[in-house]
């Protein structure tokens, strides 16, 4: 079970945290079973990969973990929600890292660290922009894998934040049946450090992108060189 580092210590705000992890009491046995069967990252990104994602087609949605196990499916700010009340029960801390983009569309993603590195896990539409394996020295090199998948026509990322659900939020983040909006507007709130890449790097991805997608409409997009780095 991982402790917190010196690393970890630093992104915290250093207030006691509002709420602790529930017992394993709280959880009804559907989200007890995914918990006992999901102990590392790797094996919530696969739980995470085998839900089917989630279009808010019925309207927006803001679902906790509780509400992702029920309904069946996640985009990508509840399947950070569902990563971090799943690995919290394994000693993770709940971080969440927020990735901001020119089209206002950011990518939510929670954040592990393991032997003093960082990783991620996520829910995406995008292949590119599911978890990290746990390698980058920094959060910021880690953010830099996302710059080229996260290119797709509209999106470019412009800054990150990061997020300690115990002092960021006093809403059930973890087991709530209702929507939990306070999650979102505190990430957006919440300082951001800023991202700046060339242009070129950025319109090469954008045509390397446009490319792929005009021979391969439906095709995951996976021919970027940092892959054997997802998780």
């Amino acid at each position: 079970m991982p402790r917190p580092t010196p690393a970890t210590a630093a992104l915290e705000t250093g207030r006691r945290p509002s709420s602790t992890p529930p017992g394993r009491e709280i959880f009804r046995p559907k989200e007890w079973a995914i918990i006992r069967r999901c102990r590392t990252p790797k094996q919530v990104q696969e739980f995470l990969r085998r839900l089917p994602y989630n279009w808010e087609k019925q309207g927006e949605t803001l679902r906790t973990f509780r509400s992702v196990v029920q309904h069946g499916s996640a985009h990508c700010l509840e399947g950070a929600l569902s990563a971090a009340t799943i690995l919290e029960q394994h000693g993770y801390p709940p971080l969440l890292l927020d990735l901001e983009s020119q089209d206002q569309l950011d990518h939510v993603l929670f954040l592990f660290q393991k032997r003093g590195r960082w990783g991620t896990v996520a829910r995406s539409r995008d292949a590119g922009l599911h978890g990290r394996k746990p390698v980058f020295q920094t959060v910021r090199h880690l953010v830099m894998s996302y710059v080229d998948p996260y290119v797709d026509g509209s999106g470019r990322i412009t800054g990150f934040g990061v997020a300690d659900l115990r002092t960021l939020v006093k809403s059930d983040w973890r087991l709530s049946t209702e929507n939990v909006w306070e999650v979102e507007r505190a990430l957006i709130k919440m300082p951001h450090k800023k991202i700046h890449t060339s242009n070129r790097r950025y319109q090469t991805a954008l045509r390397q992108f446009l490319a792929f997608r005009k021979k391969h409409p439906s095709k995951p997009a996976t021919f970027y060189s940092n892959r054997p780095l997802w998780l």
